[in-house]
């Protein structure tokens, strides 16, 4: 049997509706294993640029996750003529270790493995699209290909996506999109310097800064690892930059409903890691060209506000405004010790920012933090904590000597104010964060 790449799609990155896609573009010669009778439901693409060394094995582990996954599932084999099936699809961008010629390869051991071959188009984003477009599923996903994505995590992703299709009382919510998330229970990395961590959760919040109703519907939106809904996206055209996929899924899909699973994040094996400081740059461009476009109105689901939370948050919030405004006196006052404004301030700041933390490590946020126990955790937990809440207190001190020396407001009177708003800004970026600490496993 002659097998055949799979034609690269051409034009806008534009993903179809499952009746719009001819006959030729779901079946050629590479095909002819998988049955018409039989539906494709989940398309999972492995985007690659040498992965050589990792493709033999990633097609392997998922093969047989998933080939049992469906049997279990469905009650049935997967070879059998009228079955529910999936497909694997290679997108390579030409790489130099020939691992497209790999994945060609494969195809005879394979039957649900297909490859596309990109010549003149190249990243990771745009080869997740062109994938989506030649897919045959109404699930479309996403796995990279050098095993950092651990392939079992699948299974629960796939049984968001699935549980209503297949519950007959139909109680169960439609899901647009699940997220493998690093920030939620069971997530975490495996070994990340501190200095990674601080990129990866400085890139959320400012994410969260530029699009706020888009980075904030997700724990975890620099992941890569997720699945969608096709009718969730179909005719929208996609427009990415860079690696961070996901952003343009939440920026121009239609994306009502989402869940998330916990995942640790592996180290690479095999292979060279592609990261590089021009992926950041990339990120920040392409938040800011959806926020140019307008694209975040398509974002239906409103802001939902933990009440509870929040005011337990404003309670210890206010316990720390008369700690803050306490030791400001001690410090400032012409009849204590007559420091500086602004050095004062920076001292009862962050004794207020001490104060604040333990209150809500033993109450607001007492559900979470009991999972991680040990004073480790909880001094990571500070350091995040403290972390997020610096922006709050350069701010604070800006608002403060704002409303002092130009408004002439009263000193205490101006520290009030400021409070009030960093009140605010602290508790949107903890509640967006999560107050988790990434787990190390």
């Amino acid at each position: 049997m002659l097998y055949s790449l799979i034609p690269v799609p051409l034009g806008n990155f534009q993903i179809n509706e499952l009746s719009s896609i001819t006959e030729s573009e779901l079946y050629n010669e590479q095909n002819l294993s998988i049955e018409q009778k039989q539906q494709v439901i989940f398309s999972l693409i492995v985007p690659t640029y040498n992965e050589s060394k990792n493709l033999a094995h990633l097609v392997e582990v998922l093969t047989q996750l998933l080939d049992s996954y469906f049997e279990k599932k469905f009650d049935q084999k997967v070879e059998s003529n009228g079955d529910l099936t999936y497909e694997l699809v290679i997108v390579d961008d030409d790489s130099p270790d020939l691992t497209w010629q790999v994945g060609m390869d494969l195809l005879p051991c394979y039957p649900k493995l297909r490859v596309m071959r990109r010549q003149g188009e190249k990243g990771l984003s745009t080869a997740v699209i062109r994938g989506w477009q030649a897919a045959q599923g109404e699930i479309l996903g996403v796995i990279d290909g050098d095993l950092q994505h651990p392939p079992e995590t699948l299974t629960q992703m796939l049984d968001q996506m699935l549980d209503q299709r297949f519950n007959p009382n139909g109680d169960i919510p439609n899901v647009d999109l699940v997220v493998a998330s690093r920030h939620v229970e069971g997530g975490g990395v495996s070994d990340w310097g501190f200095i990674r961590r601080v990129l990866s959760r400085g890139a959320q919040m400012l994410g969260l800064l530029i699009l706020p109703n888009v980075i904030g519907r997700v724990s975890d939106p620099m992941s890569g690892y997720f699945m969608v809904r096709r009718s969730a996206i179909a005719n929208c055209t996609m427009n990415p930059l860079g690696y961070k996929i996901l952003i343009e899924v939440l920026g121009r899909g239609q994306i009502d409903t989402v869940a998330e699973v916990g995942y640790v994040f592996q180290e690479r094996q095999e292979g060279e890691s592609k990261v590089t400081w021009r992926q950041y740059v990339d990120y920040v461009l392409h938040l800011l060209r959806l926020r140019s476009r307008g694209r975040i109105t398509k974002i239906r689901q409103k802001l939902q506000v933990p009440m509870q939370r929040f005011l337990r948050f404003g309670l210890v919030g206010l316990s720390g405004v008369f700690v803050d405004m306490m030791i400001l006196y001690l410090l400032s006052d012409v009849s204590t010790l007559g420091w500086g404004l602004t050095r004062s301030k920076i001292i009862s700041s962050e004794v207020a920012v001490i104060n604040n933390f333990l209150w809500n490590d033993l109450w607001t946020f007492r559900d979470i933090s009991s999972q991680q126990v040990g004073w480790h955790n909880r001094i990571r937990r500070f350091l995040k904590f403290n972390f997020i809440c610096l922006f709050g207190i350069a701010l604070n001190i800006l608002i403060l000597n704002f409303l002092y020396n130009y408004l002439h407001i009263n000193q205490y009177l101006a520290n009030l104010i400021a409070i009030a708003i960093v009140t605010i800004w602290n508790f949107w970026f903890n509640l967006k964060l999560s107050w988790r600490v990434t787990q190390t496993k």
